[in-house]
């Protein structure tokens, strides 16, 4: 099991990066389009504090989380949209002084839980350092749709290993969000990580294996780029088609990307 210190660590300073794209945003940028349409700048991190704050009140107030899942299984497709949409409308130095207070209270709450304890989501109830890696996950993927839009590329991380652990645990959740039996057989997932090092998932010897740059499996699972524009090696039916739908994010499935030629 992943050390959950570590994982918070990790949280911190991917919060601490996107930070330092957006601090001195001008209010034209803020309210600049990012691949996400409908979505600028203002909207990604609205969104990002919606579920921080989210996040707390589930550790915190499970009683009043529950209100919340229920708003949300009453309107599944724009109940979390509604909530970005919504603190979008705050003041810009207001929301970024909401967005730092509630990352700060998530980790320090995060490392207050009681080891073996469940925490109340909008999905399967789930401990400390998987909340945590969900909100890494999601501080990234948001992160580089701001990146994309002010035209900046971000110099991975090992951050990234956290994201692809949970891109790989999730490949069932995909097939089943789209309908689909999950694959009986385990997959071999083989990744290089940003510093040259293999990462790797599965059996050895299995039969259907995907291969490629950790930054690509990310991008991938994240719904931030078109499998044709990433690097990734499949090998078998059940693999490649794993690459048309994989999501590490919870909820409907993502419409994603299309390849950068018809953007």
């Amino acid at each position: 099991m992943a050390d959950l210190a570590a994982v918070l660590a990790d949280l911190t300073a991917e919060g601490d990066d996107l930070d330092g794209l957006i601090a001195d945003l001008g209010s034209a940028d803020w309210r600049r389009d990012t691949p996400a349409p409908g979505w600028p700048i203002s909207h990604q991190i609205s969104h990002l504090t919606w579920t921080d704050e989210a996040s707390l009140l589930a550790i915190e107030n499970p009683d009043a989380f529950a209100g919340r899942v229920s708003a949300a299984l009453a309107d599944p497709a724009g109940f979390v949209d509604a909530g970005a949409a919504e603190l979008a409308l705050v003041p810009q130095a207001e929301l970024l002084d909401r967005w730092r207070t509630g990352r700060r209270r998530l980790v320090e709450a995060l490392a207050a839980v009681p080891a073996g304890a469940k925490i109340a989501w909008f999905g399967p109830p789930m401990g400390a350092v998987s909340m945590a890696t969900a909100r890494i996950m999601e501080t990234w993927a948001h992160g580089e749709d701001v990146a994309d839009a002010l035209d900046v590329t971000r110099t991975p991380t090992d951050r990234l290993r956290n994201i692809a652990h949970l891109g790989v645990r999730t490949r069932d959740f995909a097939f089943a969000v789209h309908r689909r039996p999950p694959p009986a057989e385990e997959f071999r997932v083989e990744l290089t990580g940003p510093a040259g090092d293999r990462w790797t998932w599965g059996p050895v010897d299995a039969d259907q294996r995907l291969s490629g740059p950790a930054l690509d499996f990310c991008r991938l699972v994240t719904q931030r780029s078109h499998p044709d524009d990433l690097a990734l090696v499949p090998h078998g039916a059940d693999v490649t088609d794993w690459l048309t739908i994989a999501q590490a994010f919870a909820g409907l499935p993502g419409a994603g990307r299309k390849p950068k030629g018809q953007q």
